[in-house]
């Protein structure tokens, strides 16, 4: 499977470069790459109202040879009916303990495409110590999911520091992914006219 890039870095056409924003864009991606979606799911995101995304969050212990964790999870996603000023800009809410990757939400809405008017609401489970294994966990979790049928539920790995940013990498994919079908959908409605 081909991985899409979609982020727009310095796109400002009077803005200068500094080493700082180097040096923010490499560390950016580099915790950006240290999360995954390893089992996606495809299909769009309500155009009105609110949809929810469920996944399973795979973490790595946060020492060598600690347990690997599995936390099962819902993020929803709201568009308001009403736009105010209090609603204008994006809402993430619950996806991060430690403010140090709240950064991580600045920097995908200075520098990338715009999530305006959405709130995003991060709802979890108690995680489970399961396995020494990543990739047993992750196989196990297929397995699962597959002779269920469930197509609606995503698997994510990330280093145990880095949840939040794997449940956001997934959410901010879904919204991105979703956009053709849901501006089609508002051209049929006549918003767009």
């Amino acid at each position: 499977m081909r991985e899409r890039t979609w982020f727009f870095f310095f796109t400002e056409t009077s803005r200068t470069m500094y080493s700082s924003d180097f040096e923010d864009e490499i560390r950016f991606r580099k915790i950006w790459n240290a999360v995954e979606v390893v089992r996606p799911v495809h299909y769009s995101l309500f155009t009105f109202g609110h949809s929810d995304l469920a996944y399973y969050l795979v973490c790595e212990g946060e020492n060598k040879g600690d347990l690997v964790s599995v936390q099962k999870g819902s993020v929803k996603v709201d568009r308001p009916m009403i736009l105010t000023p209090d609603n204008i800009h994006p809402e993430f809410h619950n996806f991060f303990d430690d403010s140090e990757y709240g950064s991580v939400v600045d920097f995908i809405l200075a520098r990338t495409m715009a999530f305006g008017n959405l709130r995003l609401t991060n709802s979890t489970q108690q995680s489970k110590l399961v396995s020494d294994s990543v990739e047993e966990v992750v196989a196990n979790l297929n397995r699962q999911l597959d002779d269920e049928e469930e197509e609606h539920v995503a698997i994510l790995t990330a280093p145990a520091d880095l949840a939040g940013v794997a449940i956001m990498k997934y959410a901010t994919e879904r919204i991105v992914s979703s956009a053709p079908d849901n501006v089609q959908e508002l051209r049929e409605r006549g918003f767009l006219d």
